[in-house]
């Protein structure tokens, strides 16, 4: 018995606990703090203040950590036991991200009644408003059954969801830890920390309730099944190098250590993970269903700031962890980008409904942006991080302006034929959406321009020069459904009964955002070139 009490003396001096540079994981840390206190208030806070509350804390959280971002600049380094790299790609990544989520909380937290028609299609007063149907997107009463006495009752009586903040704080959490991960587990455990809060959020639309709560369920299922590929990898990963570390399976890669057919099935299963996440050819078609089911601001939440997150993820992996064997992953890469941007171009020009419209745009742009992937050089991480901020603002911008668009009876008029006109009616919102849209078809001037000659530049100089053609293919179909909507707006009569416009202040200065970048990054790039650039470096 004291042998074996000496044993396991000796083996607990002989661990040790890791050291926390706390300083360097201070924007997770202050998101997930948020959060955590997010879930205090709406558990103490009286009812009549919460909302207020959770506004100014989830924005003065994030505020926090943006400015921690921008304190760590230059730093490189590892954190936690090197489960964690600081460096210039996890610091854009998650400056970019902190960028999205604030503009996304701002888009979230509208609120108030929504205007009815007074006199005639198109003028709108605020001075009656329908309880039913306020600005707010989300549901009162998520425990209860759509459509439900109980759910009429809380919207009648004006109870304003306040969860959404501390859901939205802990994704975004999860975000920043996402493409910062240096180990495969801690990578696995962002990613269910991401995607727990993403799954709730989607099924909490204040209307079409029914088709909110199957958009949840679908992305649950699919998302459980892509997490278990995505663990599956890491077992034969682990069992292929004897580490989860990035830089441990490279040494071993690099030493011909280990079974290479392990390694191969390995990248293979951790991929299907991260390409769903991403929306990517063959794991694309949860994307539409959940983008048009799930509440609008939760739609450009996820569209911008998944994206974000699992693109750096995916190129951390593939830069860090497997560019050993990049000969054998870069042609099956190939393939996913090409079948990517084709299905997404080619089956956004059959859609009615704008939200799947802009959901197969989101396919294409993933697409575009693996073929800076293939790559597999430094001009390929750059322009990524790039076109990373481009589309993030860009996306934000566009589903803002669906929001904006209302029936009478307070539903977003998603349906293509209900926009016909709203140039005339409304130039100032048709002419921003009509300039995001050039912006996703890659028209000069445009930062989308500029993000897709890079991408295709990088492309090119990795010896993928039939990736930059066939994506000029793609991107020339893929402009003729986003002019067609220009068309739609500014040359077609409006209908008998067209909807109209709302403008509340927060989507408001959204749109200016992204409006200015759009022009800004079109016209003068080279500041945000250089500084993509300089950070496209990563520490192992």
């Amino acid at each position: 018995m004291s042998a074996e009490l000496h044993g396991g003396a000796v083996l607990a001096a002989s661990i040790s606990a890791p050291s926390i540079e706390y300083h360097v994981l201070a924007p997770i840390l202050i998101v997930f703090g948020a959060a955590v206190l997010g879930v205090l208030v709406d558990a103490f806070c009286p009812r009549s203040a919460r909302y207020r509350t959770q506004l100014a804390l989830t924005l003065a959280g994030l505020l926090a950590a943006l400015v921690a971002v921008l304190l760590l600049s230059g730093t490189r380094t590892t954190a936690v036991a090197g489960a964690v790299a600081v460096d210039g790609v996890t610091l854009f990544l998650q400056g970019t991200l902190l960028v999205v989520g604030i503009l996304a909380v701002l888009f979230a937290a509208e609120r108030g009644p929504l205007p009815r028609p007074r006199s005639g299609p198109g003028t709108w007063t605020r001075a009656a408003a329908v309880p039913d149907y306020g600005m707010d997107a989300f549901t009162p009463q998520a425990s209860a059954v759509p459509g439900s006495a109980a759910e009429r009752s809380a919207a009648t009586a004006g109870i304003t969801p306040t969860e959404v903040f501390p859901l939205m704080l802990l994704a975004l959490g999860g975000l920043l830890l996402f493409p910062a991960a240096n180990d495969l587990l801690t990578m696995f455990i962002a990613l269910e920390v991401l995607s727990l809060p993403l799954y709730l959020l989607c099924g909490l639309a204040r209307r079409r309730r029914l088709l909110s709560q199957e958009a949840a369920l679908k992305y649950f299922l699919l998302g459980a099944f892509s997490s278990a590929f995505f663990l599956y990898g890491v077992a034969l990963l682990y069992g292929q190098a004897g580490t989860v570390r990035l830089a441990g399976i490279a040494d071993s890669l690099a030493a011909e250590t280990g079974s290479p057919t392990l390694a191969l099935l390995g990248v293979a299963m951790l991929s299907v993970g991260l390409l769903f996440k991403i929306g990517a050819v063959p794991f694309q078609a949860w994307v539409p269903d959940v983008y048009q089911g799930a509440p609008t601001p939760v739609t450009a939440f996820m569209a911008a700031a998944t994206k974000i997150a699992a693109i750096g993820a995916l190129l951390r992996v593939l830069q860090v962890g497997v560019a050993e064997i990049a000969a054998d992953w870069r042609p099956v890469l190939a393939a996913v980008a090409v079948a990517t941007m084709l299905v997404g171009a080619v089956l956004a020009i059959t859609q009615t409904d704008m939200k799947r419209m802009l959901a197969y745009s989101s396919i294409a742009h993933t697409g575009f942006l693996l073929t800076a992937l293939v790559a597999a050089n430094d001009r390929g991480i750059s322009s990524t991080l790039f076109y990373l901020f481009v589309y993030g603002l860009g996306t934000l911008g566009a589903f803002a302006i669906v929001s904006m668009v209302r029936e009478p009876d307070g539903t977003e008029a998603t349906g293509l034929p209900r926009w016909a006109g709203l140039g005339r009616r409304s130039p100032w919102l048709a002419g921003v959406f009509a300039l995001l849209l050039l912006s996703f078809a890659g028209i000069p001037v445009t930062a989308g321009f500029v993000a897709k000659f890079a991408v295709f530049q990088a492309a090119a100089s990795g010896d993928a020069g039939f990736l930059v053609i066939i994506g000029v293919l793609a991107s020339a179909v893929a402009a003729f459904f986003y002019i067609r909507v220009i068309v739609l707006m500014f040359f077609t009569d409006p209908p008998a009964d067209p909807p109209v416009v709302v403008g509340p202040p927060a989507t408001i200065a959204l749109l200016a955002v992204a409006a200015a970048a759009t022009l800004v990054l079109g016209v003068a790039p080279q500041p945000l070139l250089d500084l993509v650039g300089d950070a496209a470096v990563f520490v192992r």
